[in-house]
């Protein structure tokens, strides 16, 4: 049953995402991307790429999605979705993102614009080791220690 639910979501996210690839502004790469991600409230975000003349300045679907999320008050995401031409994965800067509102076991699913090829990662396969909010909690907590032990006299 979960297995059937699980697949139900996934097709349900990767054609919203697909839907918020078609509002991607990218003339620039002519590379359009959809995102779409679920809250753990249930409530699903959609984002697109909008490119920039600076290229700097140009925010990755995968972001804009989450973003949006967090503005909304989401502060955890159960699922992300995203569609590109070729089944293309998250870039550094998404995937660093993802992390820091995303468990290492969350699906990323990738599909191409046909929604006919996908792929299925967790976060932790995408990004191994990646920097997270517990990892710099811990070397902040590390680093306190240190401070007391050397400022003791």
């Amino acid at each position: 049953m979960k297995n059937k639910q699980n697949k139900a979501l996934y097709r349900g996210l990767l054609e919203l995402a697909a839907q918020a690839r078609e509002l991607a502004y990218a003339p620039y790469s002519n590379y359009q991307v959809g995102a779409a991600v679920v809250g753990k409230s249930g409530k699903i975000y959609t984002g697109c790429n909008i490119e920039n003349a600076s290229y700097g300045l140009t925010v990755c679907a995968e972001r804009n999605a989450i973003f949006k999320g967090v503005t909304e008050g989401e502060k955890e995401f159960v699922a992300l979705a995203v569609v590109t031409t070729n089944v293309g994965s998250p870039c550094g800067a998404c995937r660093q993102v993802a992390s820091e509102f995303m468990q290492p076991n969350t699906p990323v699913i990738l599909s191409d614009d046909r929604l006919e090829k996908f792929r299925i990662f967790s976060l932790a396969d995408l990004l191994p080791d990646g920097f997270t909010p517990q990892r710099l909690r811990e070397g902040q907590g590390r680093r306190q220690k240190k401070d007391r032990k050397t400022t003791k006299l």
